[in-house]
């Protein structure tokens, strides 16, 4: 029996939960080394307890890349039950071709661009600093750590200075702050984005050093001079 989701189902489109066809040695190194890949291979068998131990550990993850991505948590909360919904059915079709994350992020990523295809108009992105990923609870608070080369943030109003976070990832396009979060808010490395925005390395590389350019411009006068950013949210997806 399918653990409860709460969701309609939703409609179909082509995404890359489709299995890849892997090498049995590339499947078991998966296997060996990641233990959410072990857990979907249980959920693959049927486990509802496997399926819910993983909807735990990456469901406030998942609302939160998807908050960044489609500017609102109520509509990210839907979406991430949609993007379980999909694992779900497509459980007896996995293999371990990638980091669990990887192939999890990858069927979000699809879902918030078919989500944001949806919109009737630009919507301003609410960034929100709750989650679970690898910069703990208050991933803004260290990205704001770590945009100040003077001022720690500590010095700073920390309410003022997530704002101003905010601000300077919403600015950003929609596939410079995809890299961004995945690589600072769940410590993907450039092979992992790529395969996520199915993109090469090194235009992830590129997205990053540019999208990193941008931050550097919109953060820095705020931390050494206290002048906040004047800049609005960017939706446009210019290529990298």
């Amino acid at each position: 029996m399918a653990p409860r989701i709460g969701r309609a189902p939703f409609p179909h489109f082509a995404t890359s939960e489709t299995p890849l066809v892997v090498s049995e040695s590339s499947a078991q190194r998966y296997t060996l080394r990641d233990p959410d890949v072990r857990l979907m291979l249980e959920v693959r068998d049927d486990s509802a307890a496997a399926f819910e131990e993983l909807m735990l550990r990456y469901q406030s993850r998942l609302v939160n890349v998807l908050t960044h991505l489609v500017g609102s948590r109520d509509q990210a909360e839907d979406l991430a039950q949609d993007v379980f919904l999909r694992v779900f059915r497509a459980r007896k079709r996995y293999v371990p071709a990638s980091k669990f994350s990887t192939w999890l992020f990858t069927i979000a990523n699809n879902v918030a661009a078919n989500a944001r295809r949806t919109l009737s108009r630009r919507q301003e992105v609410k960034l929100d600093a709750r989650g679970s990923g690898p910069l703990g609870a208050h991933p803004l608070d260290v990205l704001a750590q770590a945009s100040s080369s003077q001022m720690p943030t500590r010095l700073l109003a920390k309410a003022e200075a997530r704002e101003v976070v905010r601000l300077a990832l919403g600015a950003l396009n929609e596939r410079q702050r995809l890299a961004v979060l995945l690589n600072k808010f769940e410590g993907m490395n450039y092979a992992d984005i790529a395969e996520v925005m199915e993109i090469s390395p090194q235009a992830i590389k590129s997205l990053l050093c540019r999208a990193r350019g941008h931050l550097r411009e919109v953060l820095e006068p705020y931390f050494e001079e206290g002048r906040r950013p004047n800049v609005k949210p960017n939706g446009d997806e210019p290529s990298p």
